[in-house]
């Protein structure tokens, strides 16, 4: 996986399993890698593996079970669109916001070029 500098390693390798959940990769109730075979997975530090593994369990997407391991919760996949809602409304909107002010694109225009995307995506 390559990181940006950007975002914190750990957030994004949070975003790498939030993929996994919505996909289906990690189904609920499925035990997930562990913190090294995820480091070694991802080439990080297992200390960075086990910093994601915490944000996730404090939101709820995963769980410990002593002796076996982390595993995905019950309702994991809508905590994590949840999640990656908040995170849109409050970093990335914000941005394109600003940089639709700053080269003059409307609400209009957003939603025109939205609604042919929209179209486009859909045709096969």
């Amino acid at each position: 996986m390559e990181f940006k500098e950007t975002r914190p390693i750990y957030l994004q390798i949070a975003d790498h399993i939030f993929e996994k959940i919505v996909s289906g990769s990690f189904k609920e109730g499925e035990r997930i890698p562990s913190v090294r075979d995820l480091a070694e997975e991802m080439e990080v530090n297992p200390n960075t593996v086990l910093k994601t593994y915490g944000y996730l369990e404090r939101h709820g997407v995963i769980h410990k079970q002593r002796g076996t391991g982390f595993y995905v919760s019950e309702g994991a996949k809508e905590k994590v669109k949840e999640l990656q809602r908040e995170r849109f409304f409050k970093e990335v909107l914000p941005e394109v916001f600003l940089m639709m002010d700053t080269l003059g694109i409307t609400a209009d225009d957003l939603i025109h070029y939205y609604t042919t995307w929209k179209e486009e995506s859909h045709e096969t």
